[in-house]
């Protein structure tokens, strides 16, 4: 009797085995969703870092949006050049002349640079610290607290002497340390050189303002704009007018950079072979967008 009940039931998961196999089988069919070859193509060119610098979810989405809805093939800042190539060979397209995107840090102040600077003992974080009325006199400027540095996957952002500091060696241009940071002093710049000139401040108040609160800000004095050209004074803050930006205007702009009573025009980037073999320091780099607790502002370089 118990051998008849054995073979019932081993009967029984036999027949639903093979109703269940041909249930799945036809909801394989059923079921399917082709997927574009040009989509599997484009991600497995794509570096799959999923930063979202590009400004999508990640490589996935990134390849869908480029095959499906013609999203431009140089947002891959991880992949950088050669990856935009590979994207226009998958696509069938001809690569425009781009410039690859770095985060500068709008700002030069060290601590000691910083006056009208309170104690604080909350969270040390810089989205909390912005909450805090007066935490230091400059509502412009670097907090210090390091969630620039938190946010990079790259290491490529560190905080010195309460100053966040970009190293362009690793630094790819996701724009992660620009989205951590509530002030938005950190801005990607397209860096048509190695190394760029920027105006190292974000503060647009007047110079007898600047100067209670900060050792090194920009005072808008107009020196530079009265040497060159590149020059503008914007909201009592020099601005650098990328657009005619080239190494023609350059010659010009150093006699400015020596002018500047503040030496906030500095160039950043990677140091060049002449910068690694001498003695002295490397120039300073950085990159802009600015937030304060009064305003939004945008790059001004």
């Amino acid at each position: 009797m118990s051998w008849i009940i054995i073979g019932l039931a081993a009967g029984a998961m036999l027949v639903l085995g093979v109703v269940f196999s041909f249930v799945l089988g036809w909801a394989n069919k059923a079921f399917h969703v082709e997927v574009n070859p040009l989509i599997t193509e484009a991600i497995n060119v794509l570096p799959g870092a999923n930063c979202g610098g590009c400004g999508y979810v990640g490589c996935g989405d990134y390849a869908e949006a480029i095959v499906l809805s013609n999203a431009p093939i140089n947002k891959c800042t991880v992949g950088g050049e050669s990856c935009t190539q590979a994207l226009a060979a998958v696509m069938g397209v001809e690569v425009e002349a781009s410039f690859p995107w770095r985060a500068v840090v709008h700002c030069g102040a060290h601590t000691h640079d910083r006056l009208g600077r309170t104690p604080y003992i909350g969270e040390q974080r810089c989205a909390t610290a912005n909450l805090v009325t007066d935490v230091q006199g400059c509502i412009y400027g670097c907090l210090g607290f390091g969630d620039c540095t938190r946010a990079c996957q790259f290491d490529a952002v560190h905080v010195e002497d309460g100053l966040a500091r970009v190293d362009y060696e690793k630094c790819v241009g996701c724009g992660a340390c620009a989205k951590a940071c509530p002030r938005n002093i950190i801005t990607m710049a397209p860096f048509k050189s190695e190394q760029m000139l920027v105006v190292e401040c974000s503060n647009l108040d007047a110079g007898k303002d600047v100067k209670m609160v900060c050792n090194v800000g920009c005072l808008g004095c107009r020196a530079c704009e009265r040497i060159s050209d590149l020059f503008v004074l914007k909201n009592n803050l020099s601005t650098i007018n990328y657009d005619a930006y080239s190494p023609g205007e350059l010659d010009t702009a150093m006699k400015a950079t020596q002018k500047c009573p503040r030496q906030r025009l500095v160039f950043v980037g990677k140091p060049d072979e002449k910068d690694r073999l001498s003695d002295g320091a490397p120039p300073q780099v950085v990159v802009p967008d600015f937030k304060t607790t009064v305003d939004d502002t945008e790059w001004r370089g």
